[in-house]
């Protein structure tokens, strides 16, 4: 009995021991407060909050709201100490629309019908206006920041357009039929000689790339370049050569390239075209290879346009393009590509070749395409063509170029000048009646003066007979700069007995006899052109 009691007494003194130990440790201490300033709206505001509060816990708890700009010093999720400042700054935006003028340009055309030194004022210049909206930010009524969001022009500025003239002392050439040129991004008309010239587009956008009279003459093809456009490269348009007072016609076709011409011999006045798709990739493009058709009216409106060709890849460096040229009439189209010349089935919308040629590798974002031109019996083809290799080069990489003659389907490929260089652009005379009575015409192209790197080469004008005899060099004479392979146009005149040709940057007339030459522009400005009846 005695240790049972023992244990008891022993349990019992521990309890109360650990009692009087419990009762000696005070209770737990809660979570204390800490003191911080708000600043907002130009006040004040002492707060009591607890300790580990952040700062949007703070403005929660003095019920202070937030706009959607407005921001606090410290950020929102900082942790506060004793003592810290909040600063609430008030944002606001608001919108302000300003009207500015916008000032006109000041364009110059270079005329060679005025004498030198001589002005004109075509066209006063008026400023334009515009709405600017600006966002203005302001931080406690102070502004902070103006940022333009919006443009709105109000009214086009119309540019000043002056006339100077250029005219040199050249003695007035007589030509027959009319010459139209592209020069400075105008157009104008030359007709009876020389030194009567009448301006028939002023306004400085057309890109060159078409200037062609209508086979009368009383109508020109022309296309402008378009601006701040990423879908439109240019577009193509016509206009009367009889009214001088006559408006450009916009035919509603866009992206042209490589070509746009008139239909020979039609009832009916029509423009023919070959489009690109614009592209960021040089060379800027990729071709479509296809043919459009625009029926006109007599007064010159747009008719709906006739697919004669469909879109196609074109053969070998089809993305490049291709060229076609018009025989004597309608019913007779030719086409020129990278890898082959041959007849346009204008019935079946199809390409029928006659000759295949080596696509040249260039190495570069263009490609070669042959010049090609009819004989006026519509049978024979003139082109150049790439010749075979005379080393152990490939044949993609021959220097050889030739004229070549072409008879017929099927016919012969008659050699008619070797080594001609790539950019020879033949050219056929009108027909041409000799004292006999015989009919006869010629052919003109351009012969380069290193025919073994004509891609680089100068070249010199060249005027044969139509079966490649009598060969004579008539322009620029020898010991004169030759002509540049991007200037390589040729143009008849009506009479046969005169040949246009751009040299050094200006349009020049060159006897296709005795190869005297004449220039005819002196801006170093012109860069396309036509000749017909």
């Amino acid at each position: 009995m005695r240790p049972l009691l023992y244990r008891r007494f022993a349990l019992l003194v521990t309890f109360f021991i650990t009692l009087a130990l419990a009762s000696c440790i005070g209770p737990k201490a809660t979570a204390g407060t800490i003191q911080v300033e708000i600043i907002v709206d130009g006040n004040s505001h002492a707060l009591g909050i607890p300790s580990g509060s952040t700062v949007k816990q703070a403005l929660e708890m003095a019920t202070i709201q937030l706009g959607t700009l407005d921001r606090v010093d410290p950020p929102s999720y900082t942790l506060l100490t004793e003592g810290t400042v909040v600063t609430v700054i008030r944002v606001t935006e608001r919108f302000e629309i300003e009207e500015t003028v916008i000032p006109f340009d000041r364009q110059t055309i270079r005329n060679e019908s005025l004498p030198e030194g001589e002005t004109r004022l075509l066209q006063p210049g008026e400023n334009g206006f515009q709405e600017i909206t600006y966002r203005i930010i302001e931080e406690e009524m102070v502004e902070v920041s103006r940022t333009p969001v919006k443009y709105v022009i109000i009214q086009e500025p119309q540019p000043e357009i002056v006339m100077i003239g250029v005219q040199a002392a050249y003695t007035p050439l007589p030509i027959e039929g009319r010459l139209a040129y592209v020069s400075g991004g105008n157009a104008w008309l030359i007709q009876g000689n020389t030194s009567n010239r009448q301006p028939l587009i002023l306004t400085g956008d057309l890109d060159g790339r078409v200037a062609r009279l209508s086979p009368d003459g009383r109508w020109f093809l022309f296309t402008r370049h378009a601006e701040d456009e990423q879908e439109i490269i240019n577009s193509l348009w016509a206009i009367s050569t009889n009214d001088p007072q006559a408006e450009p016609i916009n035919l509603k076709a866009y992206n042209i390239i490589h070509f746009a011409d008139w239909v020979p011999s039609s009832s009916s006045l029509s423009v023919v075209y070959s489009s690109v798709e614009p592209s960021p990739a040089p060379p800027g493009w990729q071709a479509n290879n296809d043919l459009i058709k625009i029926p006109l009216s007599t007064s010159g409106r747009v008719l709906r346009e006739i697919t004669l060709l469909e879109a196609n890849a074109g053969g070998q460096y089809g993305w490049w393009g291709t060229t076609f040229a018009w025989g004597s009439d309608s019913a007779h189209l030719a086409y020129a590509r990278a890898d082959s010349i041959g007849l346009v089935n204008l019935d079946e919308g199809s390409l029928e070749p006659l000759h295949d040629i080596a696509p040249f590798q260039t190495l570069s974002d263009w490609s070669w395409v042959p010049g090609l031109a009819w004989g006026h019996d519509n049978r024979t083809l003139f082109f150049v063509d790439h010749g075979t290799p005379l080393g152990l080069e490939s044949p993609a990489a021959s220097p050889v170029f030739d004229l070549i003659a072409l008879t017929g389907r099927g016919g012969l490929a008659l050699p008619l000048a070797s080594r001609t260089g790539m950019f020879a652009y033949p050219s056929v005379s009108p027909l041409i009646e000799m004292l006999n009575g015989e009919i006869y015409y010629q052919v003109a192209y351009f012969q380069a003066i290193s025919p073994l790197e004509s891609k680089d080469s100068s070249y010199r004008l060249i005027v044969i007979d139509r079966d490649g005899s009598n060969r004579r060099a008539i322009f620029p004479v020898t010991g004169e700069p030759g002509l540049e392979p991007q200037q390589a146009r040729l143009a008849w005149s009506p009479g046969a007995d005169l040949l246009a040709v751009l040299y050094r940057g200006d349009l020049w007339i060159v006897d296709a006899l005795s190869g005297l030459g004449q220039r005819v522009t002196s801006d170093g400005q012109t860069v396309n052109y036509d000749w017909k009846p």
